[in-house]
């Protein structure tokens, strides 16, 4: 009963309190971390699971901790800070919105929100496709995710994906400074994502359904799941009008950008965090504006 209450006060808290500008509880873990890879920071997996630990424990016990004395409080403020669905909601409608409308100038502006592609190489279907990537892995990261970790452990579980799912923004990349490094956070964040994403999958397959596109999602699921581990690679199965297997546009500096997202706190899961190995989820009609905004 203290999750279920807890779990349904960070619902309506995340509906009605808007992320803060400064100060985001996200942000500055994503600045406690960095203090910590300064320090620790070596190209080997030794130090990266070291530096994992030493990031995630801290948070997460002391989310413990208070969660002994005010579990339901304690959840609901954990959820608060975790989930990104009404930001994500909110952006990806406004894409919607300046795509069907014709407005690329505007469309353009919303890409950094959702996503690390440069806007400048990107046409109207390339926008709608970079949409429909983001909104399907952050779905998972940022609206169920949290969810089924309040549920399983409270305020602690949900504290520690946060922080591992930070963690896979800031260092989860197969690239020559991180590979070794980041290999932790990155296995971490993908066991921590793998009930909760195919959970999402069935969510938004539901949500063909209700569109008469429940097949396609399901064939979308079944085709394209063993050749693209990512949730954005059959994000639209069940849209019925584009699929994300073009051009998307990634531009060198992706990593950058996406470490400026999660340390900036903006979106719970720093939106755009688009890493190979990812999650199988499925969007549908994400760009078309509708079955995106899944409301939790």
């Amino acid at each position: 009963m203290d999750h279920a209450s807890g779990i349904a006060a960070g619902i309506l808290a995340d509906r009605l309190i808007k992320d803060p500008q400064r100060y985001h509880p996200v942000a500055l873990f994503g600045q406690y971390a960095l203090w910590w890879e300064r320090r620790l920071y070596r190209d080997n997996k030794v130090a990266g699971a070291v530096f994992a630990a030493a990031c995630v424990l801290p948070p997460t016990l002391v989310a413990a901790g208070v969660a002994k004395r005010a579990p339901r409080l304690a959840t609901a403020v954990a959820l608060w800070a975790a989930l990104g669905g009404t930001s994500l909601e909110r952006t990806g409608m406004r894409m919607a919105q300046a795509l069907e409308s014709g407005d690329e100038d505007a469309a353009r502006g919303w890409v950094p929100w959702l996503c690390s592609r440069d806007p400048e190489l990107l046409d109207a279907p390339g926008m709608a496709r970079a949409a429909v990537e983001s909104v399907a892995e952050n779905t998972s990261d940022a609206a169920i995710a949290p969810l089924v970790w309040a549920a399983v452990a409270g305020a602690p579980g949900v504290v520690a994906h946060r922080c591992v799912n930070t963690l896979d923004a800031m260092v989860g990349y197969r690239n020559e400074r991180y590979r070794n490094f980041g290999w932790a956070a990155a296995k971490l964040d993908d066991a921590m994502a793998w009930v909760p994403a195919r959970l999402t999958a069935v969510v938004h397959t539901g949500f063909a359904a209700l569109h008469g596109r429940g097949g396609a999602a399901l064939r979308a699921w079944r085709d394209d799941a063993p050749s693209h581990p990512q949730p954005q690679r059959r994000a639209s199965g069940g849209d019925g009008r584009c699929r994300t297997r073009g051009a998307v546009g990634r531009a060198d500096g992706v990593c950058t950008r996406r470490r400026k997202a999660a340390l900036s706190g903006r979106g719970a899961s720093a939106y755009g965090a688009n890493r190979p190995g990812g999650r199988a989820t499925i969007a549908v009609d994400a760009a078309g504006g509708r079955g995106h905004s899944l409301r939790v």
